[in-house]
């Protein structure tokens, strides 16, 4: 099947493991042709990776992906700035906001998404470099506070919602100046991607190499959680995953999420502090309920399939596991 969309795919995959389970997702997703993998910065001193080094390691999770699934890259993999925005006027020229404009800017009449799980700080650098993408691609944002005329936040929620959080300056250039076309999926959406330690143990970790890799990766979140004394229960939020419900398993006829619910609301207006207001923005879409059904079930329908595939020997006979081609 060749993919009748482009994605661009932006996350910061040294992180919260949420990125690395929608990075499987995409790969093994036929619909969409993958042009770049992203690997993007973290907020400095992230528990997840206090290294000043973020964004190429990140670069190194996407490798270990692909090592696990067996699969060849089908897309260049690029590092973002391992540091935000200086300012509101500077771009950093990283080879990952090079990769954006480049691919805004190319013939192709497939509609192309942006998809990010992270901060913005490659959206606005390339947007800085070339205001004219513009014109040419969609941003699926996973990130931003709920806006109170649609939802309420969590209990002792941060006023700064995470990814916002990782870069101030540039939510501000996206949200505040740009004029980008802006799907989002804030706070109180993402948090619907619930997925529970028995599902995990059934669904994905036996699911070969990949399995493991994912399965291990929720385990240490798990655990340096509960070092600390935050027990994090028996569900993780797998909030990087409606970058890949919006774009991949769009509907066949009139092509859109049209199992999804969203709004088209003014995006919010981001202060100094990064804390939000609501109500004089440009219209965006914000999204208010995710079909996790959709979601979830296509997700490990796909990874079992992929293993299914993976441990058939090869054609020559030779007993041999095949090496797998993921979708382009």
């Amino acid at each position: 099947m060749a993919g009748r969309q482009r994605v661009i795919i932006d996350n910061d995959f040294s992180g919260d493991p949420d990125g690395l389970l929608q990075l499987v997702h995409h790969l093994l997703s036929p619909s969409v042709e993958i042009r770049a993998l992203i690997g993007s910065h973290l907020r400095p001193g992230d528990p997840f990776d206090p290294s000043e080094s973020t964004a190429d390691n990140a670069c190194g999770r996407i490798h270990a992906v692909l090592t696990a699934l067996g699969v060849d890259a089908p897309a260049p993999v690029v590092a973002g700035s391992n540091s935000p925005l200086p300012d509101m006027r500077t771009p950093l020229r990283s080879a990952a906001a090079t990769a954006i404009v480049a691919e805004a800017l190319a013939d192709d009449p497939r509609p192309l998404f942006l998809c990010c799980g992270a901060g913005l700080t490659e959206v606005a650098s390339a947007w800085l470099m070339e205001p004219r993408i513009s014109e040419r691609l969609t941003l699926v944002w996973i990130g931003g506070p709920e806006d109170p005329d649609l939802a309420d936040p969590p209990p002792h929620a941060s006023p700064v919602e995470y990814n916002l959080n990782i870069d101030v300056a540039a939510a501000r250039v996206v949200l505040n100046e740009s004029d980008i076309p802006v799907w989002q999926v804030p706070r109180n959406a993402y948090r619907q991607v619930l997925v529970s330690t028995a599902e995990l143990d059934t669904l994905v970790r036996p699911q070969g190499d990949i399995g493991r890799l994912l399965a291990d990766s929720l385990d240490q979140v798990h655990a340096m959680a509960g070092a600390h004394g935050l027990p994090l229960g028996e569900t993780y939020i797998w909030g990087d995953s409606p970058l890949v419900l919006l774009t991949a398993l769009q509907s066949s006829f009139e092509a859109d999420p049209s199992s999804s619910e969203y709004r088209v609301r003014p995006c919010p207006t981001i202060a100094e502090d990064g804390t939000a207001t609501f109500g004089g923005g440009r219209p965006i879409r914000v999204y208010t309920r995710l079909d996790t059904r959709l979601l979830l079930g296509d997700f490990f329908a796909k990874l079992a399939r992929h293993a299914a595939t993976a441990r058939q020997p090869d054609q020559a006979g030779d007993g041999q596991t095949a090496r797998v081609t993921a979708p382009r």
